[in-house]
């Protein structure tokens, strides 16, 4: 007898949809069966005809925990991932105290979340100047990639210049690791920064103005390149701008590999957002313009992402308006930049998507489930519905409308740009490992049902 029984789903794979029944035995997909067939199980989940997808991974998510935790933690942080359909996090080394830059801070950091974890979680590992002979302990440990700034970066933190990327290249394709990057690049945002203040421009488009989207493409072909010259595996974050895009297709096909993430707020948000509506937009990369949002879906299509990220970046209230760290905010770059999105971002990308462009569900499943898991060294326990994988799914009703308000978000902090969007088709029921652990906007699991995956190769 099955512990667990999927019936009368639409299944999402990356190649298509089908109606079909999910057996669970251990934790791991026993079987996929056809419709109609319906074995004996201790338990039984009626789809009802709605789609159910592999569990998303968010390649992208800063937890905050330990160190940071008025922002965020992962008690309130995965729930509110299990419960918007991610059910993998892979978070982030910095906005930590420590950040996590070695093998010990690895261990410290799994006793201090593991037992709060609803989502399971991997672990992005430090990348910064003074940590290269710290990297290949990280990769023994199970990281699943190493994160570094090429533009700047919050004070616990540390950038790096070309020259050091570099050597961080050449060190961690030694032991075959993936070197991420934020790429916007350093001297022009700072410069740019200076002169919008001497100019007086301290509106939300001297912002923008300031992080142009040449900034991401001069610092994505330079990295683009170093990956050429050292043969590194290299993965850049968060892609705003579909021109930056097509320079990681163009090396895609010529074929390095170099996998590349966008975030639903890239998919959904503009700048006109930024201008008419301020704080709770900044990010960086900053929001680009309609036009280009609707070109971005494209390389959303084509396969040239490997995740449709969060980019979960909490802060609280005061740090968007008042003040950061005992610092009085005084104009717009003083705001905390960062967007609220874990909870979110496949409800966003299932409306931006399937709903109003018309986008194969098959896409989203292999964006955000199948693609991200081969790039990140997972792929096996992650990323498929198919016999072996663990048992990871999420019920989405397509016609099930919604609005994020405040009160429905199970962040530390309940702000969020999206709060306010509406629209239609929402994940309903989340399996991670076989457990129910979200439905109908719940927690529904105790904490600590989530549990660390380690890179498998």
């Amino acid at each position: 007898m099955y512990d667990v029984l999927v019936k009368n789903g639409k299944i999402v794979t990356a190649d298509a949809v089908s109606e079909g029944n999910i057996a669970v035995k251990d934790g791991k997909i026993a079987a996929v069966l056809a419709a109609g067939i319906e074995p004996e199980a201790s338990k039984v989940i009626d789809a009802k005809g709605n789609y159910v997808f592999p569990g998303a991974i968010d390649t992208h998510a800063h937890l905050n925990d330990p160190g940071y935790e008025w922002r965020e933690d992962y008690e309130h942080g995965t729930a509110a991932a299990a419960v918007g359909g991610y059910t993998t996090i892979i978070d982030m080394p910095l906005q930590n105290e420590p950040a996590m830059t070695n093998a010990d801070l690895f261990d410290r950091k799994v006793e201090k979340v593991d037992s709060n974890a609803y989502s399971d979680y991997c672990f992005w590992g430090g990348l910064v100047p003074d940590n290269f002979e710290d990297l290949k302990g990280m990769h023994d440990k199970g990281c699943v990639a190493f994160k570094s700034f090429i533009g700047p970066v919050s004070p616990d933190y540390s950038s790096l210049n070309y020259g050091q990327a570099y050597e961080a290249m050449q060190r961690i394709r030694e032991f075959g690791g993936r070197a991420g990057f934020h790429c916007e690049d350093f001297s022009m945002i700072k410069w740019q920064e200076a002169r919008m203040k001497k100019e007086g421009r301290l509106d939300w488009q001297g912002f923008l103005d300031s992080r142009p989207v040449i900034a991401e493409m001069v610092a994505t072909v330079d990295m683009i390149e170093l990956a050429k010259a050292t043969g590194c595996k290299v993965h850049i974050c968060h892609v705003s701008s579909p021109d930056v895009a097509q320079k990681i297709k163009d090396a895609q096909q010529e074929g390095y590999d170099i996998t590349a993430e966008t975030c639903s707020h890239y998919l959904s948000l503009t700048d006109r957002d930024v201008i008419e509506n301020g704080p709770m937009f900044k990010c960086a990369p900053p929001l680009r313009s309609k036009e280009e949002v609707d070109r971005l879906w494209t390389y959303v299509e084509d396969g040239t992402f490997s995740g449709i990220a969060s980019d979960h970046s909490p802060c609280s209230y005061e740090e968007k308006f008042k003040e950061i760290l005992g610092n009085k905010i005084e104009n717009v770059f003083d705001v905390w930049g960062g967007i609220s999105g874990i909870q979110s971002g496949f409800q966003v990308a299932f409306n931006e998507g399937c709903v109003k462009r018309g986008v194969s569900p098959t896409v989203l499943a292999n964006a955000m489930a199948k693609l991200p898991a081969r790039a990140f060294g997972i792929y096996g326990r992650k990323g498929e519905i198919k016999p072996g994988f663990d048992a990871d799914l999420v019920i989405v009703d397509p016609q099930k409308e919604w609005e994020i308000t405040s009160d429905s978000l199970l962040y530390v902090n309940k702000i969020s740009a999206f709060v306010g969007m509406k629209g239609k088709g929402q994940p309903v029921c989340t399996v991670i490992r076989g457990n129910v652990v979200a439905e109908d906007g719940k927690i529904t699991a105790e904490k600590g049902v989530g549990e660390l995956i380690r890179r498998l190769s």
